[in-house]
């Protein structure tokens, strides 16, 4: 007599919905990339100049910051499918106003807008995936989640480029609008789990909490680390231009490869060794790429730039946010993540605001130094808590 061991079935993630939240995330995210390079050129044909350009990249980013701590409140009300549906039809809506706008005042309108409705749908997109994610594969569907970011950073300033090159600022907005309005379609065919006793109210309840005191030191590191970030995002086409350089899609395309292939290394490190054996390799990292990118005096320089600060860029940030994890009890993660992205997300759009006025004032390599001594400011902030604290693991 034979005795079978049965076990259970691995619990499904590739549901319907998981592939749609998934895709439809991907392309919201891709559209938010292929503004990148194109959006400060826009600016400057509105006749604005490097600190309006500033303004349209942090407007975006302050009101991102600030509809997050309602979303929430607003779940309680309304249901979350529905008010996902109601960012993306914001998002829609505001990247095919661009066009419409007669000048930079009205662009920050637009930006003030749709910054809003992205904060909403990334924050349901995020929620309605780990819903959607059995509990016992979470980690590697959160995985397969980013997976569809990370694609999407790779590839939406290639696209924004060549419509611009090929075609106009008419077609460029109108066809990320499009693709919005396709990501919006998938939405509807997005399930919800259904809710089980009071378990939502806790959560409700936590999300409004601004600032995690556990993780305020590792979110100011990511406050720098955003303001170095903001340096690239919000400059980096301008600064091409007036170099001469016809590879910013390229430049983009690099950081983000680079920033993928680093994360196949970096996570083990820290895991390993700690915090401190990823954070301090990558910001000297990030400052030998844009120390590279203030003396390129070619396209090839000005690409290995991109190469050495996306490696840098893309171990820093995902170590911070695992620290960040780290230093909470597991019911206090959402709040560890809100005060993370929100210190980053300041980082920026402040930055963004401070060095456009720096760029009006001086030129782009004094931004650039400017991003350089922030990031000397994060290692000696680092140290003397490496120094203080005495740990090894600090």
């Amino acid at each position: 007599m034979s005795t079978k061991i049965l076990t259970a079935p691995a619990a499904r993630l590739w549901s319907r919905s998981f592939i749609f939240i998934m895709t439809a995330n991907a392309l919201l995210f891709m559209v938010f990339e292929m503004m990148l390079p194109t959006l400060p050129l826009f600016v400057s044909r509105l006749g604005g100049g490097a600190s309006q350009v500033g303004l349209v990249t942090g407007i975006f980013m302050f009101s991102a910051i600030l509809i997050r701590p309602f979303a929430a409140k607003l779940a309680s009300k309304i249901d979350k499918k529905y008010l996902l549906m109601i960012g993306m039809a914001i998002c829609a809506l505001m990247t095919g106003a661009y066009y419409l706008s007669t000048g930079v005042g009205m662009l920050l309108l637009f930006r003030l807008l749709h910054g809003a409705g992205f904060g909403l749908a990334t924050t349901y997109f995020a929620t309605l995936a780990a819903e959607n994610i059995p509990k016992e594969r979470r980690g590697e569907g959160m995985g397969y989640f980013g997976v569809g970011e990370t694609v999407a950073v790779s590839v939406g300033p290639l696209i924004g480029t060549a419509i611009l090159t090929r075609y106009d600022f008419h077609n460029l907005f109108f066809g990320g609008a499009l693709v919005l309005l396709l990501a919006l379609v998938m939405t509807l065919f997005i399930s919800r789990k259904a809710k089980s006793g009071t378990a939502d109210a806790p959560r409700a309840e936590a999300s409004v909490k601004l600032i995690e005191r556990k993780v305020l030191f590792p979110s100011l590191l990511i406050l720098l680390v955003g303001i170095a970030a903001g340096s690239i995002m919000s400059f980096i086409a301008l600064y091409a231009a007036e170099k001469g350089f016809g590879v910013v899609a390229w430049f983009f395309f690099i950081v983000a490869a680079a920033s993928f292939v680093v994360r196949l290394v970096s996570g083990r490190l820290f895991d390993r060794f700690g915090p401190g054996s990823v954070l301090v390799p990558s910001a000297f990292l990030m400052i030998a790429g844009i120390w590279m990118l203030t003396l390129s005096g070619s396209e090839t320089m000005f690409l290995l730039s991109a190469a050495l600060y996306g490696f840098g860029f893309g171990a820093v940030f995902p170590a911070i946010q695992t620290w960040c994890v780290n230093l909470v009890e597991e019911h206090e993660h959402e709040n560890a993540m809100a005060s993370f992205f929100n210190f980053f997300d300041l980082g920026i759009g402040g930055g963004a605001m401070i060095l456009g006025m720096v760029a009006s004032a001086f030129s782009y390599e004094v931004v650039y130094d400017m991003a350089i001594a922030v990031m000397v400011a994060y290692l000696l902030l680092y140290a003397g808590y490496a120094a203080r604290t005495g740990k090894k693991r600090a």
